[in-house]
C-alpha cells in the first residue's frame, strides 16, 4: 500500500511527533509512504532524516502551494489514501480535490466541535474517514453530526524506552544545574493557556515551604512565556525553575526528572504525559479532556484539578512518600507498554487503512 501523509505545520508538536511515529512505524512494517509538509519544518527535516521521502511546499501561501502539489502528486502517483494530521492538510486537500482520486483519512486530536459554515462543512464532506484519538474526541465528532461510521478511535503511542542508567541519569541532572539533594518536578508541553504550568508554578511556594530544595523544570516555547516567567519572578522563584526553551533531545529532560506534572486544563491525550509514564516518573496530572481515558488516579498517577493548591497537595505527598512514588511508577510503565505503545498505534492505524481501502470507490 503507497500512504501519502500531509502535515502543514511549521512548528513540532504532539501531532508531529505522532506523524513521525507513524511514518517510521508504517515504513518498517513494509509499507510505501511519503510526507508532504512545510520547507523545511521539523517535521519535513526529521521525516528526510529518517530516510522518508518528502515533498517540501513553500511557506509563503503554503496551503495554495500544498494544494498545487497535491494536484500533481495525485494526478501522477497511485496513492491507496492520504493521511491528513492537522486541518490545513484537509484545507489543502480539498483544495486540490483529491478526494477524487484517493480515500482522504482525517487525524482529530481535540474534543472541540466542527466548524458549522459552508466551507467548513464542504471539507469535513470530503474526509472518508475522522481518526480520533480518544472516545472523548470521538464524541465531539458525532456530537458535531458526523456518523459513527465514518470515525475510528486510534489511541496515539509512544516510544518505549529503556530506563536510563545511573550514569546518564546523573549526566542529565548536572546540565541542568540539580544536585543531588534536589527533587526535581518537570513538564513538557507547549506554552499556551491552557497547558496551565502557572498552575504548578503557583503551588511551588507552598511546596518549597516545606521541601526547599524542590525545583521545576519546564521544557518547551510558545506565547505565554513571558508571562510564566514573570510569575516566576513575583512569586520570588526564579531559582527554582528552569525554563531551558524548547529542548531538541527530550529525553534528557525525563532523564533529569524525579517526578512529571501535566496540569493541562485541556488535552487530546497527552503524549507528553504517556513518555513520562513510560519512563516510569511517578505523575501527577488532571483528568481534562481525554486525559481520563489515560490515567487512573491513585494507581497509575495523582490526578488532580488543574489549581495550585490541589497540585501543590500532590507535590508534598509524591515527595513525602516513597511507597507511593514506586507504585505509581511501575503501574504508569506497565499502563503505557499493554496499551500506548507505539506499535500498538500502528497496528490499529494498518487495520483503519485497510478498512478504508477496501471499502472505498470513487466518487
Amino acid at each position: 500500500m503507497k500512504i501519502l501523509y500531509v502535515d502543514l505545520e511549521r512548528e513540532w508538536r504532539g501531532g508531529q511527533s505522532q506523524a513521525l511515529l507513524t511514518l517510521r512505524g508504517l515504513r518498517e512494517r513494509g509499507y510505501a509512504v511519503e510526507l508532504l509538509a512545510a520547507q523545511e519544518s521539523p517535521l519535513a527535516q526529521r521525516t528526510a532524516a529518517s530516510g522518508i521521502p518528502v515533498h517540501g511546499v513553500r511557506w509563503l501561501g503554503l496551503r495554495g502551494w500544498a494544494a498545487g502539489a497535491l494536484r500533481k502528486l495525485t494526478a501522477t502517483q497511485r496513492f491507496q489514501l492520504l493521511h491528513l494530521n492537522e486541518p490545513h492538510a484537509l484545507t489543502a486537500a480539498w483544495m486540490a480535490g483529491a478526494h477524487q482520486h484517493a480515500p482522504l483519512l482525517l487525524s482529530r486530536r481535540i474534543g472541540f466541535p466542527l466548524q458549522k459554515n459552508r466551507i467548513s462543512e464542504a471539507r469535513f464532506r470530503a474526509v472518508t474517514r475522522f481518526v480520533a484519538n480518544s472516545r472523548d474526541v470521538a464524541k465531539s465528532l458525532t456530537d458535531s453530526g458526523i456518523f459513527v461510521e465514518r470515525i475510528s478511535i486510534v489511541n496515539e503511542g509512544v516510544e518505549i524506552p529503556a530506563l536510563p542508567a545511573a550514569a546518564e541519569r546523573a549526566l542529565a541532572r548536572k546540565r541542568w544545574g540539580i544536585g543531588d539533594a534536589d527533587f526535581l518536578f518537570g513538564c513538557v508541553s507547549v506554552f499556551v493557556p491552557e497547558k496551565g504550568q502557572r498552575h504548578v508554578i503557583e503551588a511551588l511556594p507552598e511546596v518549597r515551604a516545606t521541601y526547599p530544595g524542590a525545583k521545576l523544570l519546564l521544557a518547551g516555547d510558545g506565547a505565554c512565556r513571558k508571562d510564566l516567567e514573570s510569575l516566576t519572578s513575583r512569586l520570588g522563584q526564579q531559582g527554582a525553575v528552569l525554563f531551558p526553551g524548547f529542548v531538541t533531545n527530550v529525553h534528557e529532560v525525563y532523564a533529569a526528572l524525579d517526578a512529571f506534572v501535566f496540569p493541562s486544563e485541556f488535552e487530546g491525550l497527552g503524549t507528553a504525559l504517556q513518555t513520562a509514564m513510560a519512563m516510569a516518573l511517578p505523575s501527577i496530572s488532571t483528568a481534562r479532556g481525554a486525559l481520563g481515558e489515560v490515567v487512573d488516579d491513585q494507581r497509575t498517577a495523582l490526578v488532580v484539578e488543574p489549581q495550585a493548591r490541589e497540585f501543590a497537595a500532590a507535590m508534598l505527598r509524591i515527595m513525602s512518600d516513597s511507597t507511593l512514588r514506586t507504585g505509581l511508577s511501575q503501574a504508569g510503565r506497565d499502563e503505557i507498554i499493554q496499551r500506548f505503545s507505539v506499535e500498538r498505534m500502528v497496528t490499529n492505524t494498518i487495520r483503519v487503512y485497510d478498512d478504508v481501502v477496501r471499502n472505498w470507490s470513487a466518487p
